[in-house]
């Protein structure tokens, strides 16, 4: 954006980091946009949002994103329902924005690390008094999110066995 600010982003991988996923959510839709790719020109089998857009988190009714522009709905592996076990209220040939926030002050490699809502793992290993002083800078090396966009299909072609913890880095993907 235009924001103006000086603190650096981590860039590094979060493991070289030692931070760990605290948690695994999605959005139905894009809450990021990028043009040709998830917009407002993107479709699915529920439509697709205009603009302009900005997103607000809400109670009760699902607020959906942008859509990406792989939806055929010719094609069955858009169109072929699936019998969901976990992820229940998934559509296929959705888009969804899946979201891994990350933290090195969280619960890592414990029963706790995973914790909703997500903001409960960021920081659970720090006391107030030692979470007061942190300045901007401590909190953007030691947390951070990863995100990435799916257009969901029901093709075995495609299945990933392993979301939870953490996104697909594939370079042959």
């Amino acid at each position: 954006g235009l924001m103006e600010v000086d603190v650096v982003p981590n860039t590094k991988n979060y493991w070289q980091s030692s931070m760990c996923p605290v948690n695994v959510h999605w959005h139905l839709g894009t809450e990021h946009y990028s043009v040709g790719e998830y917009d407002e020109n993107g479709s699915g089998p529920n439509g697709n949002v205009g603009v302009p857009y900005r997103r607000t988190l809400a109670e009760g009714e699902v607020q959906d994103g942008f859509r990406c522009h792989h939806y055929d709905p010719d094609d069955e592996a858009y169109t072929r329902p699936y019998e969901w076990k976990h992820c229940i209220g998934m559509e296929v040939g959705e888009t969804y924005e899946v979201h891994w926030p990350h933290s090195g002050a969280g619960a890592c490699g414990t029963t706790y690390q995973y914790q909703t809502p997500f903001y409960d793992g960021v920081f659970c290993n720090l006391d107030m008094e030692t979470l007061q002083t942190l300045a901007p800078q401590d909190i953007a090396n030691a947390v951070g999110v990863q995100g990435q966009i799916f257009t969901i299909v029901n093709d075995d072609t495609y299945y990933y066995p392993d979301l939870i913890r953490g996104w697909i880095v594939d370079e042959e993907m």
